[in-house]
Parts: C-alpha cells; structure tokens; sequence
C-alpha cells in the first residue's frame, strides 16, 4: 500500500487547527511582505541593534575587569579602574543613542506599513461589490479597518523593539559565556529549553483567545454603529431594555474571551522568569565553584552572572512579544481576509466611454437574483424611448429598487441584458454609465462639509451661481439662507442637524446641478411637505423634460403625468399603460391606487 492511502483522515480538530497554522502562516508572510518595502530601514535597525546589544554585553566584560582590580584592602589599581570607569560611561552613552536611534526608526517602519495597510483597507472596501456590502454589518468592517489595525501596529511595535535585540542577546550572550567558560555555558544551554516550552505551550493557548477576542470586538462594534446610527427609531419603539441585553451578552463574551486571552498572555512571564531564576541559581553555584576551582576569577564570575541575567531576560520579553504577536496575527489576519475580499470585477476588454447620450434604455429578458435560492427578476423585458418617463409601481419587495440598482450596474444580471444607445451596458465603463444617471434616492445620504459643498458633490467646479440656482429649482434655498451662514453652514455626518426633508432636498438640488441626460427618482419626494412636494414636482417636471426618467414610487398621486407606468408584482410586469389606461382596466394598479384615494 502506498503512504497515501496509509495515512489517516484527520479528526475535526486537528483539520481546524492545521487550517489556523496555514492561515497564521500566510498572514505571516503578508506582513513580511509589507515590509519589505521598508528593507533598508529595517537593516539600519538592525544593524543599530547590533551595535545596542555589542555594548551592552561589553559593559559586564569592563565590569568583571573593574572588579579583579580591587582585589583586597591595599591592593586596588586606581588608574586601572578609573580607565575601565571611563570606557563603562562612553558604552552607556553610545548605547543609549543607538537605542535612541533604532526605536525611531522601528517607529516610523510601524506605522508606515499600518498606514499602507489602513490605506490599503479603505481603497479595497470602496472597490468591493454592493453585494458584500450589503451582506455584511458596517460596525464589523470599519472595526477591522480601525481597531484591528491598531491591535496590529502594537504587536508589530513590539516586535521590531524588543524582538529583534532580544534575539541578538541571546546570541551573543551565548558567545560571550563561551569565551570565558563552556562548562558552565553548557548548564545554562541545557536549562534554557524550559523557559521556550513553557513559552510555546502559552502561546498556542492564547492565538485562539485573541481570535475570538477580536471577532466579538468585531460584533460589539456592529451592534453600537447600528443602535446609534438609529437611536430615534430605538426610543420610538422601546428597543432600549432589549438593546441592552443584546450589547450585556456580547459585551459579557468579550470579557470572557479578554480575561482568557489575559490570563494566558499574562502567566507568561511569570512563567518563565521561574525557569529564568532556576538558570541564574545554577550559573551561580556552578560559578562559585568554578572560583574554588581556581577555573575562573571573581570578576569572571561576576560577569557571567550578569550575562547570566541578560541572557534570561529576553526570553521574557520574547516571550511577552510572541504573545503580543499572537494578537497583532490574529487582527491583521482579519484585515487581510478584508483586503482579499473579490472586489468589483475589471472593465471587460474593448470597454469604452458611453458618449452622446439620448436615453434609449432596452433590458432584454433580464433575470436577477440576490440569492441562487429565490428568484426575484425573471425574464424582465422593457423598451424606453428617450425623453420618455417611466414609472414603476408595486408592492414592496417587487423588484422596484432592484430594477434601479441594475440599470446603475451596481449589481450585474445574471442573464439576459441591459442596453444603453444600443450598447450592452457590460461594455461601457462604470464611470460614463453612471456619469449619465442623476439619483434621488428615498435614503438621502450628506457628508461633513459645507451646504455648498454637499450640493457640488456630482460637480466640485460648479461656480457659486450655479449651485445657488440648483438650490432655488430645489426650494432648498430659502431654507439654507435662513441659517447662520447660508452655504457655508457645517453640517455633520450624514446631515447632523437637518431634518429629513431639509436633506433631500438638498440632495435634489445635488442632481439639478448636474442635469444628466437620465434621471432616477426613487420615492424622491418622500420626506418632503405636501406644498413642498407640490412645487419641487413642478421643478422635476422641467428637469425631466427631454431626459429618461425612471419614477420609483408608492405614492401614485406623483406619478400620473408618466408616459408609460409600469406596474409590477414578484419580479414580473404585470400591467403596462398610462394611468387613465390603467385605471380604465379595473386591474392591480386600479386596486393600488382605490387603497390610497378611497373614501371612507
């Protein structure tokens, strides 16, 4: 039999735990990987940790030298001492500006790579399909992007400060004992392993606390983003007890998984400063033998016994370092898994600009759904001329927005396709298709900034005319100069302050800026006044005259003036006409529209 078919299935666990090795592995070398862009800053450190560490296993070799000059009362070489005195001071001080040096330095190759890595992130995120976006809860990302990053530059710190001269330490500790006595190097050789397995066994136990550390961090975050981002509808409905509890379990497995990963972390040290004292007490009975013996001086001993100590001592901190290393993995290993997330696919090859826009739109047996398990859109078929206005109307969870959200490309059909001036919309680039769409959407959406410069997002090198014109088609003017400073009022994240119709309206004037040759208005005038609505429909009505307009809407008194309405149920057009037409027929859209205007 071959050794293939000998070799045992793994269990679950030990298949889990070799999947863990080989993700720590490759997150290893990703991290190596950005690195390396910073190769020469890194041999400079390394080399000033040479030089740190040369030092300061020299002073214990002057201060042996120091101590064989006093050897009893009498007997002391005060010029000798005075000499060796002097070259202790020059090291400390050399060591010190190394030292000095080489911590800068670890600083700015840090937090250089965190930055490439943070930048790296939120260029990825913004590249990455609305699918994902959609499917996963914002808190989580931008607690990777935010939290585990910082998680990851204290480990990386760590590393680069104290791993490196640690290691160096030890190596040459090593040497130095050597010179001045193998035996006794041999005891400590052989006790050191003690302190690497009580080491390595912690470090195991800790990898996966600090995983599960991170990912409940991950969910804690999720949880406060949403119930802040919401907090009326939470008060308005007494969610608040319920909220509670949600955070207490979450916040109550965090603690656990902390206090673990702490405990691990923290028995470390302790740990091995035991084994530590053990190998300091044997180089001293070893040693002062070594003294009756006759095999090594006073001074020898005591340098030994100091490279004894600086010997142990990094095992300490290497050991705390792979601890916090452990951590650091674990967060960049979620930022990584991020970062490789499938993003937006490429242009396909012969993509062009989309120019000269009329508004000819064609979706051609168009089929979609979010998930392969439930159908939403099959066989969707619509011809709009341009200039033409086209209303969809239906029951929630029709398809409405769906329709909206694959004429944009934002996501792709899965068979079938979309037309635009007769082109396959596939074979336009992002950019120019969505260039040519104006979007009033029901959520509105404004940034920190300026009122003049929410309103000149689609057109940053709009003069202040024109801003001010699109202001006053959107009746958002009056409004905006009866605050303190007109258009250029700060308004925070989201809108800060505004109320609802206050910033949709303003993101209608963002549209009348640019005055694209298609327009979609999903439900655009829902969280405005009724006098409001009445004046801005006017405005739309001028807007749309000669541009494709696509009407989204539940409220049907705004849309029957539309060329062609489209009435949809379960993904499918059920009814097409105009209103008069629709309403002749007795069918759906009749039914829809005698729920809103009938009289009781």
């Amino acid at each position: 039999m071959s050794s293939e078919s000998k070799r045992k299935p793994l269990g679950p666990g030990a298949e889990e735990k070799q999947k863990q090795q080989e993700r720590s592995r490759r997150t290893i070398r990703r991290v190596l990987h950005c690195i390396d862009k910073y190769r020469a800053a890194v041999l400079l450190s390394l080399l000033l940790a040479v030089v740190t560490v040369a030092l300061t296993l020299y002073v214990p070799i002057l201060t042996g030298q120091a101590v064989d000059r006093i050897v009893s009362q009498g007997l002391v070489d005060y010029e000798g001492l005075v000499r060796i005195l002097a070259k202790i001071l020059a090291a400390m001080a050399l060591t010190a500006v190394s030292q000095w040096l080489m911590n800068h330095i670890n600083n700015i190759i840090t937090y250089r790579v965190v930055k490439d890595i943070r930048t790296q992130a939120f260029d990825h995120v913004e590249r990455l399909p609305l699918r994902y976006i959609d499917a996963h809860p914002s808190g989580d990302i931008i607690s990777r992007i935010v939290a585990d990053v910082d998680q990851f530059s204290e480990g990386l710190l760590m590393g680069f400060t104290q791993f490196f001269t640690g290691v160096m330490t030890i190596g040459g500790t090593l040497l130095f004992m050597l010179s001045i006595n193998p035996l006794i190097t041999l005891v400590v050789v052989l006790l050191t392993p003690l302190s690497l397995v009580v080491a390595g066994f912690i470090a195991k136990k800790t990898f996966d606390m600090f995983r599960l550390q991170s990912e409940t961090r991950g969910a804690l975050t999720t949880l406060t983003n949403e119930m802040l981002g919401n907090m009326k509808v939470v008060q308005a409905f007494g969610y608040q007890r319920e909220a509670e509890k949600r955070f207490d379990e979450i916040n109550r497995r965090l603690t656990g998984y902390s206090l673990r990963a702490t405990f691990f972390s923290s028995i470390t040290n302790p740990a091995t400063r035991f084994v530590n004292s053990m190998v300091y007490a044997a180089v001293g009975i070893a040693g002062a033998w070594g003294v009756i013996r006759g095999l090594l001086t006073v001074g020898q001993l005591t340098s030994f016994l100091s490279y004894a100590n600086q010997y142990t001592k990094p095992f300490n901190e290497i050991s705390g370092v792979v601890t916090e290393l452990q951590n650091a993995l674990a967060c960049a290993g979620r930022v990584f898994d991020l970062i490789d997330e499938e993003t937006i696919p490429e242009e396909a090859p012969g993509t062009e600009a989309l120019g000269d826009v009329k508004g000819q739109v064609d979706l051609e047996n168009v089929s979609f759904s979010y998930t392969p398990d439930r159908s939403l859109i099959e066989n969707f078929s619509l011809q709009v001329k341009p200039g033409e206005r086209v209303a969809i109307v239906g029951p929630t969870g029709c398809g409405k927005t769906t329709v909206i959200n694959l004429l944009m490309r934002f996501y792709d059909v899965d068979s079938g396709c979309i037309r635009v001036e007769g082109r396959d919309i596939r074979q336009v680039t992002r950019k120019s298709l969505r260039e040519s769409f104006g979007m009033v959407l029901q959520d509105t959406w404004l940034k920190s900034g300026t009122i003049r410069e929410n309103i000149a997002y689609g057109r940053p090198d709009a003069s202040m005319e024109e801003i001010i014109q699109a202001a006053k088609e959107a009746h958002a003017h009056s409004f905006i100069m009866r605050m303190k400073d007109g258009y250029d009022t700060l308004v925070g994240e989201d809108g800060g302050s505004l109320s609802q119709g206050q910033k949709q309206l303003l993101c209608i004037a963002r549209v009348m800026l640019c005055l694209p040759p298609m327009l979609i208005l999903d439900e655009a005038t829902s969280s405005i006044d009724t006098r409001t609505e009445i004046r801005v429909q006017k405005a739309f009505a001028r807007m749309m005259e000669g541009r494709t307009s696509f009407i989204v809407a539940h409220r049907l008194s705004t849309i029957k003036e539309a060329d062609v309405i489209l009435v949809m149920r379960d993904g499918h057009i059920v009814e097409k006409g105009r209103h008069e037409e629709l309403l002749a027929r007795n069918g759906f859209y009749a039914q829809i529209y005698n729920s809103q205007f009938a009289v009781s």
